[in-house]
């Protein structure tokens, strides 16, 4: 009985670490880089860190909800650049009241196409996605004419003032921003009827179709909101720095996979949660801003990151082993024969 009894705890801590495991990954890098990495607590590097982080982190959000509902957005880096360029190219002409809305209606336009693709035509999403990525990278070079989009009117310098300036310590507007749509698509995900449809169709799509979910709408609406929150992302971002590189997104793609992967949602959908993917964003974030202030080259960097997402996988896959191996087994009947077992 002791060790079944030992067993169940060591179950119960396996599930509590599983649940929390980013929030603990998050508290022990902070501890570390605090501790050991030179200038980590300066206000300039942690203002810093967080800008960065509203960036990819807006376009995890998105690229989240495509993979609760088990499928995959790999255009999220294009169409963040692509809206970027765009919004930065029309902003002579209308304005940023005008040439921001468009360029975020563009990314979600895209998005339309990308779900519809993998909804009513039944084209795996990793094809779909890549081929956006291709045609969008072609797009970019095409209307910048391969180079960068910068602007210095007087219109880009008080949005860029606006979107730096802090509303308090650490947390310029932009930062506030991130932070709402985490906190306000956090709270779809979790209270309300369409986004526990997010769970139900990356769960079992069959079976949320039989209870009637549409869930090709729900699949497109994934796809809408990943490239509405990409573009946002990638706009903002240009807003800032009063400028559209030709690469912004070009390292979004494998940052925010393997913070979603780390963040805790499965690739096989039906699990998942925009804030512990804000949390792995930010804590990757911390991890690179060490290695960079530890005085290390960018193959560390690669190497520590894929390291980070290795060890994750691996703890995923054991977990996902150790809840196979119980489906089936109902507790009341181990314990009658635990109880026969000792009585004889």
């Amino acid at each position: 009985m002791t060790m079944r009894r030992i067993e169940i705890d060591k179950n119960r801590l396996l599930s509590w670490g599983d649940r929390y495991r980013i929030y603990l990954l998050f508290a022990v890098i902070f501890l570390i880089m605090a501790i050991f990495a030179p200038r980590f607590l300066t206000i300039f590097n942690l203002t810093t860190i967080l800008r960065t982080t509203a960036l990819h982190g807006t376009i995890a959000i998105g690229f989240t909800i495509v993979m609760i509902c088990g499928q995959l957005d790999l255009s999220i880096g294009r169409i963040a650049t692509f809206s970027a360029v765009l919004a930065m190219l029309l902003q002579p002409q209308l304005g940023f009241w005008l040439s921001v809305p468009l360029a975020v209606a563009a990314g979600a336009g895209i998005g339309l196409i990308n779900g519809l693709l993998v909804a009513k035509a039944k084209i795996h999403s990793f094809i779909v996605t890549i081929g956006t990525m291709t045609i969008l990278q072609g797009l970019v070079f095409t209307i910048s004419g391969g180079n960068t989009v910068s602007l210095a009117s007087q219109e880009a310098f008080a949005a860029s003032d606006f979107l730096s300036n802090p509303v308090i310590p650490l947390l310029p507007v932009r930062v506030v921003i991130f932070i709402l749509l985490v906190l306000g698509f956090d709270f779809l995900l979790k209270k309300s009827r369409p986004g526990r449809n997010f769970y139900l169709t990356g769960g079992n799509r069959t079976t949320a179709w039989l209870a009637g979910i549409k869930t090709d709408r729900v699949l497109i609406g994934a796809f809408v909101i990943s490239g509405t929150m990409a573009a946002a992302g990638g706009v903002l971002f240009a807003m800032e720095t009063m400028a559209a590189t030709l690469y912004l997104g070009e390292n979004s793609l494998m940052y925010v996979v393997s913070a979603t992967i780390i963040g805790g949602t499965i690739m096989s959908g039906g699990k998942g949660g925009v804030l512990k993917t804000a949390v792995a964003v930010l804590t990757l974030e911390m991890l690179y801003t060490g290695v960079v202030l530890f005085g290390l080259g960018n193959e560390v960097k690669i190497f520590i990151s894929g390291l980070v997402l290795a060890v994750v996988v691996l703890y995923e896959a054991y977990a996902m082993y150790k809840h196979e191996k119980i489906i089936g087994q109902r507790p009341e009947l181990i314990r009658e024969l635990e109880r026969k077992k000792e009585k004889g």
